[in-house]
């Protein structure tokens, strides 16, 4: 299967903990403004509502396009991925393949977190992974499209 991944809207509810230590180790105060972010304070960057995806994932389920999907919480790709899987296959995420939110890479960078760990704590901005067969890849993506959604391939399942 093909893994096709949607934006997420930021952090969503995970990886406070360590964002937290993130905005110490800076100085910075929730009223400052976003170093990632022109218009908003970073408290309010930061605490960006968690988004829906039943408007997404919906229209694929009911047309039968998905054989799995995953939401990325807790555990950020690393985890949350493979739970969808079942034990004789893996995923194979290419993190390159999508665009980082600017908000990741502030923690990353201010943190100084290694990559490894920013994947395993946070969504890196792929809120939902779906597994679709290759040959409905297309039909998904543009079920995607319609809905709003700006979808990108972000891997494929492999043999374990």
């Amino acid at each position: 299967d093909v893994l096709i991944g949607i934006a997420s809207s930021g952090p969503h509810s995970n990886g406070y903990s360590l964002i937290r230590k993130v905005v110490e180790r800076t100085g910075l105060s929730y009223e400052s403004p976003a170093p990632f972010l022109s218009n908003q304070s970073l408290g309010k960057a930061l605490l960006t509502p968690t988004r829906l995806y039943s408007d997404a994932a919906l229209p694929l389920i009911k047309a039968e396009l998905v054989n799995g999907l995953a939401h990325i919480t807790g555990g950020g790709l690393t985890e949350n991925t493979p739970r969808m899987c079942p034990d004789s296959l893996i995923p194979r995420i290419d993190r390159d393949s999508w665009a980082k939110p600017d908000v990741f890479r502030w923690l990353q960078e201010s943190g100084n977190i290694a990559e490894d760990e920013m994947h395993r704590t946070f969504n890196m901005g792929i809120g939902m992974v779906f597994a679709v067969a290759p040959d409905q890849v297309d039909a998904a993506m543009d079920q995607l499209k319609q809905s709003g959604e700006h979808p990108v391939i972000i891997g494929d399942l492999t043999q374990a």
